[in-house]
């Protein structure tokens, strides 16, 4: 090869090289099922900025890679127990207010609720809330149960005969002790958010009574395994079960899924968007997040994952059967009977991981 051909090839290369450097990306990670990919594709054709986006489906895998550091990622998705300690871990990097021109957009009822884990809102927006419950194939249950089941009620799942039952057309329950483990004392008539040792180990003979009926625990594979009808019970996140729900009713497969609140008590949890304090492109992060705060973005969010939202204009975009479900958004009375919950110190979550394990394992 001639001397100039190769110094042309190096300068294209350089160039290429150059080019890439320049290339503006985000680094998103959110839950899995949880966004409809033309808002991804919308934005990039909007800003020039290019979107990477990974899933996960458990807090305990994002904290590890929080806690670790060099995650490489820009914009994350924490629920607020989880964020509430990352924040103090110093995972996370203040909002700049100042470049979210559509902050304003936050529903002061929803902030007074998330300022619990994130005071002052200072590093995090709120992307979606819900509720933690029952998800049910109603022609199942019935068949099995009765007109009476329990669906409204989390003796449903806890009640070992009724679980014994259920076992025949199959359990699944979250993978996530947070939510778990707050449901349970519930049943037991115990504080939810307790940190005594001894309060969280009375859940352990609830789960063991139950555990023999369960076919998985698990955070994202209930949606399909209810839609197919392949499970009858599920305990899980609102909008989950809701997309199981619609899911079914399009496939038209013979199987009915309703969602139902605990008339105990439910878990209202919050899912926020941060940044890491490690954030490879932060200004790109700031330029995500401000778009997820326009109403009609996050309207379009709401519309796909039948999750409330936080951003109080959008709800005039939302389609008829988000807001007006209250599953989705309950009635005043509903949320008077919603508990939120707060991080575990870590010689409590220690106790609680080890809990986790036994009854994950049977053991």
């Amino acid at each position: 090869m001639k001397l100039g051909s190769i110094l042309g090839a190096a300068a294209l290369a350089a160039l290429a090289t150059a080019a890439i450097a320049q290339e503006k990306v985000v680094n998103v990670y959110n839950w899995s099922d949880y966004i409809d990919e033309a808002i991804l594709e919308e934005f990039e054709a909007e800003t020039g900025i290019k979107v990477n986006y990974d899933v996960f489906d458990s807090n305990e895998l994002l904290e590890t890679k929080m806690l670790a550091g060099g995650s490489g990622y820009d914009v994350v998705v924490p629920t607020g127990t989880f964020l509430s300690r990352q924040i103090q871990a110093g995972a996370f990097r203040k909002l700049d207010m100042d470049v979210l021109e559509n902050e304003g957009n936050a529903w002061d009822t929803i902030q007074e609720r998330t300022a619990k884990y994130d005071p002052d809102n200072a590093y995090s927006i709120n992307y979606m809330w819900g509720t933690t419950g029952i998800g049910y194939n109603v022609g199942k249950v019935t068949e099995l149960l009765g007109e009476d089941a329990p669906v409204d009620s989390l003796a449903l799942i806890f009640d070992p005969a009724n679980a014994e039952k259920l076992a025949e057309c199959g359990i699944h329950v979250l993978d996530a002790p947070t939510e778990m483990i707050p449901a349970a004392l519930t049943y037991l008539g115990e504080d939810p958010d307790s940190k005594d040792p001894e309060v969280i180990a009375k859940t352990e003979a609830v789960f063991m009574a139950i555990r023999p009926h369960i076919q998985k625990f698990h955070s994202s594979e209930y949606i399909n395994a209810l839609a197919n009808g392949d499970i009858c019970v599920a305990f899980g996140w609102s909008g989950d079960i809701l997309q199981a729900r619609d899911r079914a009713a399009e496939a038209d497969n013979g199987v009915e899924v309703e969602y139902s609140i605990p008339k105990e008590g439910a878990l209202m949890w919050f899912d926020q968007m941060a940044i890491p304090t490690d954030a490879p492109n932060p200004e790109n992060a700031h330029a995500f997040i401000d778009y997820i705060l326009r109403p009609d973005v996050m309207a379009k969010a709401s519309n796909y994952v039948y999750y409330a939202n936080g951003n109080l204009p959008s709800q005039e975009m939302l389609n008829e059967d988000v807001i007006g479900d209250t599953a989705i958004y309950p009635d005043e009375g509903t949320l008077e009977n919603l508990y939120t919950v707060t991080a575990y110190a870590p010689r409590v979550n220690r106790t609680v991981t080890r809990l986790w394990t036994r009854v994950k394992t049977g053991q």
